[in-house]
């Protein structure tokens, strides 16, 4: 049997830094919003004979839009180019779509999107919200569920610790899309807030599995074993489980991920870490902060 108490000044240490890495990434960095969020255009076009450059295409928007930032990727698989444009009219997108058929007569246009500012802006507040309220509901949700275990610690403890959890798990993938999108040019979107609300669904099912196990234990035992004790046979018992469930939806998203569509490509990047570092959190991480915090609160 692993002693994972014993060493969870290592697991704790090594989450700390990496969350602080993340947070210093998200508060350096930023974001970078996409059209969901700041607003703009989407455009999605196919061309299929004499096909431009990606770079060909930002400069043929830039010439026609007077400088306006624009970013143009291409998915040579299905030859589609995907354009990011400043937001534009509807008579400005039939203007540019007839240059564009000029040029090159091939086109087919696939997608358009324009989302105005202010809409970005609500949309933005509204995902915040639905983060947070989904935050507090999750932690009351387990002090309530626990609410019959209040020796050695309270239920309020486990809420507690499991909010400390997904914010852990949160963190990491969203500091790497910080990271992303300052040398990579990777924009956030409404996929990037649902991949974090995935990933708390299943970081608290996880936690959750083992602190009912220790809640088993506890009842059972009726305080003949110590509390630490208590806790390292449970997160034993729970622990193949815990992996083995996880394992087989990072194997379906890694599939996804290398063979799926490229507009997923980041949605799926970011739920891959996140449930990769809910499995970490759920065993050296929960479990070992409910030992802490009995600790301190003896002596």
């Amino acid at each position: 049997m692993l002693n994972i108490i014993n060493n969870k000044n290592i697991f704790l240490t090594i989450s700390l830094i990496v969350v602080g890495a993340a947070v210093v990434a998200m508060t350096a960095f930023g974001f970078r919003q996409g059209i969901d969020f700041a607003g703009g255009t989407l455009w999605q076009f196919v061309i299929t004979k004499d096909s431009p450059s990606a770079d060909s295409l930002e400069n043929f928007f830039k010439i026609n839009l007077n400088g306006a930032d624009t970013i143009v990727t291409y998915d040579s698989s299905s030859r589609t180019f995907l354009a990011r444009l400043p937001e534009i009219s509807e008579e400005n997108h039939q203007k540019l779509l007839s240059a564009l058929k000029e040029k090159y007569p091939s086109l087919e246009e696939s997608g358009f999107q324009s989302i105005g500012p202010s809409i970005g802006s609500e949309l933005r507040k509204k995902s915040i919200t639905a983060m947070i309220i989904v935050l507090i509901g999750i932690s009351f949700y387990v002090a309530f569920a626990f609410r019959k275990v209040f020796q050695p610690v309270s239920s309020w403890t486990y809420g507690l610790i499991t909010l400390v959890t997904l914010f852990h798990d949160v963190a990491v993938p969203a500091g790497l899309l910080a990271f992303l999108g300052r040398y990579a040019n990777v924009e956030i979107d409404g996929n990037f807030v649902v991949a974090l609300l995935v990933v708390m669904g299943f970081s608290v099912h996880d936690t959750i599995v083992v602190f009912d196990r220790i809640r088993e234990n506890l009842l059972l035992d009726r305080g003949r074993t110590a509390f630490t004790e208590i806790v390292n046979r449970s997160v034993n018992q729970t622990m193949a489980r815990s992996i083995n469930t996880s394992l087989t939806l990072i194997l379906v998203l890694l599939a996804i991920y290398f063979a799926g569509p490229p507009t997923l490509q980041y949605f799926i990047l970011t739920l891959l870490v996140g449930v990769s570092t809910g499995i970490y959190s759920s065993i050296f991480i929960a479990s070992p902060l409910l030992v802490t915090w009995h600790m301190w609160r003896k002596q």
